[in-house]
């Protein structure tokens, strides 16, 4: 084709797209009241659904072909205003919305926001992000009964289907959940980010999240699958946002705090600051937690503290500050063999093992509007922050502690990078189309340190120099990882219901690994037979695309069926080759993971009465890692991790809520809803070059697991009950279901059912929450760790309590 062609081809898209006729409408909203300008009033066109939102000084903007619109301006605490316009002769508005004529009521309210405005998923495009034909769902967390104190995941992330959460401690100090095959230890699996940004250790070296936000201080956790890679990573489960609550637009000050006490000597506050004052608005929080545990010897003390700074420098033009602080402290009780699980599930033989982190993240937004149908937006971001583990960690867990040096792994994350985007609307061939190009950078300095700790019960996280030259398991690297990528998506509306949504991403990405590792072997009596210092060196450089493709057909606003197929890739972490561990080997030959993940689903709302969203996956796992057991030859059985095989996982997921107040045809006083989350899911290793390994099932997938509840309200007091079951799963890829491993590392997880109770009463400015969780006092575990905070079975939380009081000034 020549110069020639292109240029005619050019011209002609252009020509169609001036002459397809459009209006530009703009305006305000204020309150009728106060003249004060409204944030966040959503606008909808009545018959094609959401338009736009207001911006922080009530001003809108939005295009429309049509002459004649009827607008409905919607938000939570004014009356519904609706008015008709003609496009030809209206194109600025100014809306005055009344207060509401009557105080609703906690049950009216939460009823009025999931009716009127559900979130339950993302839509096609907000602000510089693409989720057409993408498997999105969002936890709305302020209309959660769960326990929020303690970060309860089974309750928080109840409808989101298909995840396999380790519940390993009663406060929520770490998040981790998994899906779909994928390893749930720190959400590793997961791009983790906060309000956009990332917040794990090392996004390549060492993915793993150590900071959780407050669920408290949480408006919305938005949940996007594995075909997530094009815009967020390469990683296989997709990205898990978690977003702050906004600045209270409508007023200067407003103070929220929350006590909260429970079982096992629980005790936390959460007190939050929020307002708007002219151009300037900010939202902060601090949270303490503190308890004994459920387990002896696991006691722990975390502060967290959170401020957001936001200035309007124009109607176009936003700047946004964050910063984050977290520091905890745990003792950690060790885990368990399956023998003393049996025995005692509470019991610990560990009383000198101690887990602390520091957590300091920070970020500067800058999100401009050229025009109403282009959005940049760019994040500058950082960490630095420390994860400190020291302990007797031997691979006979029931071994008990002869109190001499402890092992210490010192980990020092540094990092910084940058992402900035550009979403722009525009016509193509008389048709939408919305087109994503984006950029990051990512670099980091990181380093590993492993020797002796003190032979003290306290935590003491300095090493004992002293103890060196005979120590077994030293070693020190430093990580310095860098990546560099570029992404884009675009959606084609072939028509107004049918629309196309390719992508790409670009990595590169060098990883690597300077240190020495210290190769000591000890007779009988401790007395060194052996020492040789190891000097290491590795340098992984890579570069690769990922391509993708997303459909979704949606003949009504009611509903829509969705495809998606994205390529995926996992690089080795430093944590996979550099630490040496009591409990594993490392294959010396282990390498990166690749694969995909496809969606096939359909999702809707059944006139208020049904909400529901069901799908078919697979994921494909090219040189999964993973443990198998190891016979070495002489007598000794050891679990060694590398890559184990080719595996595919795939099923069905499905979520089906059921507003039975409008089936029952109840008034507004009163709130009924059930809902069952579901998935039933196969997996397989289809090749291996291990021993009794291919045509067994992949670890971490329990193959049927449900979410079922019922929430019941009458004016301001909502009731709770929810029900989870998840049947049995292994833990290697070996499917070892012998309890008689003395490490407590490989084995079964066995089926459990759990079952929670929460109830929440409002009055005026004060709410009270209470509820208890796991009320049949189930015992079981989740996890078999293979390090910290093991090695072992780590059992999860008895039947136990919680009353939380909030007032709001």
């Amino acid at each position: 084709m020549t110069l020639k062609d292109y240029n005619f081809i050019i011209t002609a898209i252009l020509l169609s797209v001036v002459s397809y006729a459009q209006q530009t409408i703009t305006g305000n909203v204020v309150a009728k009241s106060t003249q004060s300008p409204i944030q966040d009033v959503l606008i909808y066109d009545k018959q094609s659904g959401l338009l736009t939102q207001t911006n922080a000084n009530g001003s809108f903007t939005f295009t429309t072909e049509k002459e004649t619109l009827t607008l409905a301006f919607f938000t939570y605490e004014f009356e519904i205003e609706e008015r008709t316009i003609n496009t030809n002769t209206t194109t600025n508005l100014n809306i005055e919305l009344e207060d509401l004529t009557q105080q609703l009521s906690e049950v009216q309210l939460t009823a009025r926001k999931a009716e009127v405005f559900q979130l339950q998923r993302l839509k096609d495009v907000e602000e510089t992000a693409i989720y057409a034909g993408k498997k999105t769902e969002v936890v709305l967390v302020d209309q959660s009964l769960a326990n929020l104190a303690t970060n309860n995941s089974r309750q928080i992330y109840s409808q989101v289907a298909g995840l396999n959460i380790f519940e390993n401690d009663d406060a929520g100090l770490q998040l981790n959940i998994g899906g779909r095959g994928l390893d749930p230890n720190r959400t590793s699996n997961f791009n983790t980010r906060q309000n956009g940004y990332d917040i794990s250790a090392d996004v390549l070296g060492y993915p793993e999240s150590y900071y959780t936000p407050a669920a408290e201080g949480l408006e919305q956790i938005q949940v996007i699958r594995g075909a997530a890679s094009l815009q967020y990573g390469t990683q296989f489960g997709g990205l898990i946002n978690f977003k702050t609550k906004a600045p209270n637009a409508n007023k200067p000050l407003e103070v929220i705090t929350r006590n909260t006490i429970g079982s096992f000597g629980l005790y936390t506050n959460f007190t939050s600051v929020s307002g708007t004052k002219n151009k300037f608005s900010y939202y902060s929080y601090f949270n303490y937690k503190k308890g004994d545990g459920f387990r002896p010897n696991s006691e722990f003390e975390s502060k967290n503290i959170f401020g957001h700074i936001g200035y309007q420098l124009s109607d176009k033009t936003k700047l946004e500050g964050e910063v984050t602080y977290m520091r905890y402290l745990a003792q950690q009780a060790g885990g368990l063999t399956d023998r003393m699980f049996n025995e005692d599930p509470f019991q610990s033989n560990r009383k000198r093992n101690w887990f602390q982190v520091d957590w300091f993240l920070y970020n500067l937004k800058l999100a401009h509007q050229f025009s109403e149908k282009t959005n940049f937006t760019f994040n500058f971001f950082g960490l630095k922050a420390q994860r400190n583990a020291l302990g007797f960690r031997t691979n006979r867990v029931n071994q008990e502690d002869a109190n001499q040096e402890r092992d210490l792994i010192k980990g020092d994350f540094s990092n910084f990078g940058f992402e900035s985007r550009l979403l722009t609307k525009y016509k193509l061939f008389n048709k939408d189309a919305t087109f994503l190009i984006g950029a990051k950078f990512y670099k980091a300095n990181n380093t590993e340190q492993q020797g002796p700790g003190t032979a003290e019960g306290n935590p003491n996280f300095n090493f004992a120099t002293q103890l060196y030259p005979n120590y077994p398991n030293q070693s020190k690297y430093e990580l310095p990882n860098l990546n560099v990528a570029v992404f884009g998506e675009h959606i084609l509306y072939l028509s107004d219901k049918f629309s196309v949504t390719p992508g790409f991403r670009f990595e590169y990405i060098k990883t690597e690994s300077e240190g020495f590792y210290q190769n000591i072997n000890t007779d009988f009596a401790g007395n060194v037979i052996f020492s040789e210092t190891v000097d290491t060196f590795q340098n992984f450089e890579r570069s690769f695309a990922l391509l993708g493709l997303g459909l979704s057909y949606k003949p009504s606003t009611s509903f829509e069926t969705y495809a998606n197929i994205s390529q995926n890739y996992r690089s080795i972490t430093f944590s996979d080759i550099n630490i040496s561990n009591p409990a594993f080997q490392i294959n010396p030959d282990i390498t990166d993971e690749e694969g995909f993940t496809a969606d096939l689903g359909i999702r809707g709302n059944l006139k208020n009465y049904v909400s529901y969203d069901a799908n078919i996956f697979g994921l494909f796992y090219n040189r999964r890692i993973g443990f198998i057991t190891k016979d070495r030859g002489d007598g000794r059985i050891v679990s060694e991790r590398g890559n184990i095989g080719d595996a595919i996982i795939y099923g069905l997921e499905s979520l089906v809520d059921f507003n039975l107040k409008k089936v029952l045809n109840l008034s507004d006083d009163f709130k009924l809803n059930t809902f069952l989350n579901t998935s039933v899911i196969t997996s397989e290793y289809v090749s291996s070059k291990a021993n009794a390994v291919e045509g067994n099932k992949v670890e971490f997938v329990p193959e049927f697991n449900l979410k079922t509840g019922i929430k019941f309200g009458y004016k301001n007091a909502l009731l709770n009950v929810q029900y989870s079951y998840l049947s049995d799963q292994f833990s290697d890829a070996t499917n070892s279901s012998s309890q008689d491993d003395l490490s407590g590392v490989i084995g079964l997880i066995p089926a459990y059912d759990v079952l929670d109770v929460s109830l929440s009463y409002t009055y005026k400015r004060f709410k009270l929450e209470t509820g208890v969780n796991n009320a049949l006092d189930n015992y079981y575990f989740t996890r078999r760790a293979t390090g910290y905070p093991g090695p072992g079975i780590i059992p999860s939380a008895p039947r136990n309590y919680y009353a939380t009081l909030q007032m709001k000034f």
